[in-house]
C-alpha cells in the first residue's frame, strides 16, 4: 500500500521560508515522478513541481519559478519543497504527490498526501 506523508507546513510572514517533506512507503518509485500541488480556498487544486525520481529533472509552474525549489533524497525515499520568498497568495494546502506518467504528473498524480497547511501573512 502507497502512502505519502507530508510534513513542514505552518504559518510564516511574507519574504520567509517553509521546507515541506513527503516520505513515501509502499514500494519503489524509481520510475516515478514526484510532485506538489496546492488548493487555496475557493480554488482548484493545481500544480506546483514536479521532479523525476531518475535523473531529477524539474518541472515548476510559473508562479513559483525562482522562489521554490523541488528536490529529492532517494535513500529517504522522501522529496522537498523549499518555499522562499513567499507570499500571501501562496496560501493553500499543500499536497505532494507521485506519478508514473508526467502528463499524470501535471494534473491527476496517481498517489496522493493528506496536505499540510501553509499560511503566509501579509
Amino acid at each position: 500500500q502507497v502512502q505519502l506523508v507530508e510534513s513542514g507546513g505552518g504559518l510564516v510572514q511574507a519574504g520567509g521560508s517553509l521546507r515541506l517533506s513527503c516520505a513515501a512507503s509502499g514500494r519503489t518509485f524509481s520510475s516515478y515522478i514526484m510532485g506538489w500541488f496546492r488548493q487555496a480556498p475557493g480554488k482548484e487544486r493545481e500544480f506546483v513541481a514536479a521532479i523525476r525520481w531518475s535523473g531529477g529533472t524539474t518541472y515548476y509552474v510559473d508562479s513559483v519559478q525562482g522562489r521554490f525549489t523541488i528536490s529529492r533524497d532517494n535513500a529517504k525515499n522522501t522529496w522537498y519543497l523549499q518555499m522562499n520568498s513567499l507570499k500571501p497568495e501562496d496560501t493553500a494546502v499543500y499536497y505532494c504527490a507521485a506519478s508514473l506518467s508526467l502528463g499524470a504528473a501535471l494534473k491527476t498524480p496517481d498517489y496522493w498526501g493528506q496536505g499540510t497547511q501553509v499560511t503566509v501573512s501579509s
